[in-house]
């Protein structure tokens, strides 16, 4: 046997034009209105419903339906059991008041079937996440549960082709070599103004990005040029550099070297010339997070010194290209960086694209330095996790204190002048 329709959905033998003009008065729209809600929700139709501050076409609507003489004052009140009776016995509805409402205004879909097809669209456009490496399977459940989609889209049907979009986009990244957005977007989406700047799927794929290469929280144009970049997706090939000491591979840079001065190298330089820089007759490179650092070891070495690279923060497009190229053709880095959460976190970041040994940049390294600076600022930030040597992390929280790399400047220097560590 077949399941009996709902109520709410039944065709029942209803006097549609009776019904019309004594249920379908526009003085009762407010009652039919009530009496929908009502069902939608799954209520039955008694106890009564009440208008407060009625017109005088809702009243002579509600006296008729009711047969009672007119009211002229006060709130308008009508028992559901009344109207049902009225329904049944004139035989303008014999399934009562509810059959009476449907065929009036149409099915009644109840809130719950409602919010479960809706959930079952919203679903269906979140599937795509499911193709994602594990990578982003932790970024795929965020978006799922911090509503980011629904905001973008509003609806599960404008999501669908929206989280498609990014998904495609992120299983295409990091870009290597490096290029910029438009161009990105033009050979992997709907076209080169996919990813501009304030549309719902730049922002997506940007926090997806974020995920995908560890780039920081921040704000504002500069920040996220940065994180568009650190999956190699850039505004330019001009914008990003990496500062470097005593390269070698290329005129300009030779001649640098020579004198013992900083260089300042463009994306550009390193992607249409490969490879630009020359691995190091020791084989090693010293990288540093702050400009001072390489700065000092030019004033202090000069041609001497051995060959370095400074981040200046995070790792640009072009300090990934730079040290990339460098590590696969063999060179041995060396890394140093600020002992404080945000330090660690670019070690970190640098680690998931190049293999990077510490310089001065261990537990036992940042203990002698905290105890050695009496007076250090305290850590602030949240807590990250230090691959490399876990048992920084432990120390950064025991000891509580930050030490950026000009506190130590001394002792690099002294390493730099003595050859590989």
């Amino acid at each position: 046997m077949t399941a009996e329709p709902s109520l709410a959905e039944a065709e029942t033998d209803v006097d549609t034009e009776r019904l019309g003009r004594l249920l379908g008065d526009p003085g009762l729209a407010w009652l039919v209105d009530r009496l929908r809600q009502r069902m939608a929700r799954g209520r039955p139709l008694t106890g009564s419903v009440t208008l407060s501050g009625p017109d005088e076409s809702q009243r002579r609507a509600a006296d008729r339906l009711l047969g009672r003489a007119p009211r002229s004052s006060g709130s308008l009140s009508i028992g559901l059991a009344t109207v049902d009776e009225i329904m049944r016995r004139s035989g303008v509805s014999p399934d009562g008041l509810a059959a009476a409402v449907v065929a009036l205004t149409g099915p009644v879909i109840l809130h719950a079937e409602t919010r479960n097809r809706e959930e079952r669209a919203w679903e269906k456009a979140y599937a795509p996440l499911g193709t994602l490496d594990a990578e982003l399977a932790r970024w795929a459940e965020r978006i799922r549960s911090d509503g980011l989609v629904r905001r973008l889209a509003r609806t599960p049907e404008a999501a669908g082709p929206l989280v498609e979009a990014a998904v495609r986009a992120l299983r295409a990244l990091p870009a290597s070599p490096p290029t910029a957005r438009a161009t990105f977007a033009a050979q992997n989406l709907s076209g080169a103004h996919a990813l501009d700047e304030g549309t719902p799927l730049a922002t997506l794929v940007l926090s997806g990005i974020r995920c995908l290469t560890g780039f920081p929280d921040g704000s504002g144009a500069q920040w996220r040029r940065e994180a568009w970049a650190s999956a190699g997706l850039l505004k330019d090939d001009l914008s990003s550099t990496v500062l470097t000491l005593n390269l070698r591979g290329t005129p300009p840079l030779d001649w640098m070297a020579d004198v013992g001065e900083p260089a300042v190298l463009t994306l550009r330089s390193l992607t249409h010339r490969a490879p630009v820089a020359s691995v190091p007759t020791t084989g090693t490179v010293h990288i540093c997070e702050n400009p001072a650092v390489l700065a000092a070891a030019a004033d202090s070495l000069g041609p001497a010194c051995p060959p370095m690279v400074c981040l200046q923060g995070q790792p640009s497009a072009a300090a990934l290209i730079l040290l990339r190229d460098l590590s696969l053709r063999g060179a041995c880095l060396l890394y140093h960086g600020d002992f404080d959460w945000g330090g660690v976190r670019i070690a970190a970041a640098l680690a998931r694209s190049v293999r990077w040994r510490p310089w001065r940049y261990t537990a036992a390294d940042y203990r002698a330095a905290a105890t050695a600076v009496p007076e250090a600022p305290d850590l602030t930030g949240l807590p990250a996790a230090t691959p490399w040597d876990p048992a920084l992390a432990v120390a950064l929280a025991e000891c509580g204190v930050r030490v950026e790399e000009e506190t130590v400047l001394d002792d690099l220097l002294m390493d730099l002048g003595l050859g590989p560590r």
